[in-house]
C-alpha cells in the first residue's frame, strides 16, 4: 500500500476511534444533565439558562474538524513509533507495573502542564482568533465543547500525544488509560454542571482539584482559570479568577427546586 494510503486510513481509522470514546462520553454526559436529570440537577447548573440548538450544532462542527485532526495527528504518531522514534513499549514486564502506574501519572501530570502555557499562550491577542476564537464562542458550554477547537489549536492539543510516549516509555494500555482520563475529565469541565460538593473548597482538595466551576468562568469572562486537571499552574502563577471560590460556593449552595 502507498504510503500516503496508509496514512490516510490511519488518519481515518484513529479518528473513527476517537470519535466513539468520545460520542460515548459526552454523549452519556449530555443525556444525562440536558435529557434524565435535567430537573434534579438544574440547581446545579453553573450558567443558569439551556444552551441554544445553534451552540450545540456549533460544537459538534467544530468538534468534527478536531477528530480528524487528531487521527492525522494520530496518524503520524504511529509513523514515528514504527520508525522507532517514541518508547512505547508492549511487554509490561519490561518495565514493571510500577512505572506502568507511575507513567499515567506523569503524563497527566505533563498534559496538564501542557495544556496551561499553551492555553495561555493562545489567549495572546494576536493568536487568539487563530487558535482559540472557536472554542470560546462557548459561553455556555456543553459536552460537546469539550473538543469544539479550531484546527490549530486542535494540533496543539493532540501534540500531547507523541510528547508522551516520546519523553518516557509508555506501554498501549497505559495510554489507553491516560486517554481515557483526559476524554472524560475534559467532558466533566465543560457538561456546565458543578458536581463537587460544596466542602471540597475548604480541604486540601479543593487546593488542588480544578472544577467545572472554574472553567465555566473562564469561558464567562475570556480570562483567567487556565487550568484543565489540576489549579496548581493557575495558583502558582495567580490567575485564578478573582471571585472563583466564591463562585464555586454559591453554585454549590443552591437548594434543589
Amino acid at each position: 500500500m502507498h504510503s500516503l494510503e496508509l496514512f490516510l486510513l490511519r488518519t481515518l481509522g484513529i479518528s473513527v476511534e476517537t470519535g466513539l470514546r468520545y460520542a460515548f462520553v459526552a454523549g452519556l454526559a449530555w443525556l444525562l444533565g440536558y435529557v434524565f436529570f435535567k430537573r434534579r440537577w438544574w440547581h446545579r447548573k453553573i450558567v443558569q439558562r439551556e444552551p441554544l440548538s445553534a451552540d450545540v450544532r456549533r460544537e459538534l462542527r467544530y468538534s468534527l474538524m478536531t477528530l480528524l485532526v487528531f487521527g492525522a495527528v494520530g496518524a503520524a504518531t504511529v509513523a514515528l513509533m514504527k520508525a522507532g522514534y517514541t518508547q512505547m513499549y508492549w511487554r509490561i514486564g519490561k518495565h514493571g507495573w510500577g512505572w506502568f502506574a507511575a507513567s499515567i501519572v506523569i503524563a497527566i501530570l505533563v498534559h496538564d502542564a501542557w495544556f496551561y502555557w499553551t492555553h495561555r499562550l493562545m489567549h495572546h491577542p494576536r493568536l487568539f482568533r487563530w487558535f482559540h476564537r472557536g472554542h470560546h464562542l462557548s459561553m455556555n458550554p456543553t459536552p460537546w465543547a469539550a473538543y469544539a477547537f479550531d484546527p490549530l489549536e486542535a494540533v496543539v492539543q493532540a501534540l500531547i500525544f507523541p510528547i508522551a510516549i516520546t519523553i518516557m516509555p509508555m506501554h498501549p494500555l497505559a495510554f489507553v488509560a491516560f486517554m481515557v482520563w483526559q476524554i472524560s475529565f475534559n467532558v466533566i469541565g465543560h457538561t456546565g454542571y458543578e458536581i463537587w460538593p460544596r466542602w471540597m473548597m475548604d480541604s486540601w482538595l479543593g487546593k488542588f482539584m480544578n472544577t467545572p466551576t472554574n472553567h465555566a468562568m473562564h469561558h464567562e469572562t475570556f480570562r483567567g482559570n487556565y487550568g484543565l486537571y489540576f489549579n496548581l499552574w493557575d495558583r502558582l502563577m495567580g490567575t485564578n479568577h478573582a471571585a472563583y471560590e466564591e463562585r464555586f460556593r454559591e453554585v454549590t449552595s443552591r437548594a434543589k427546586a
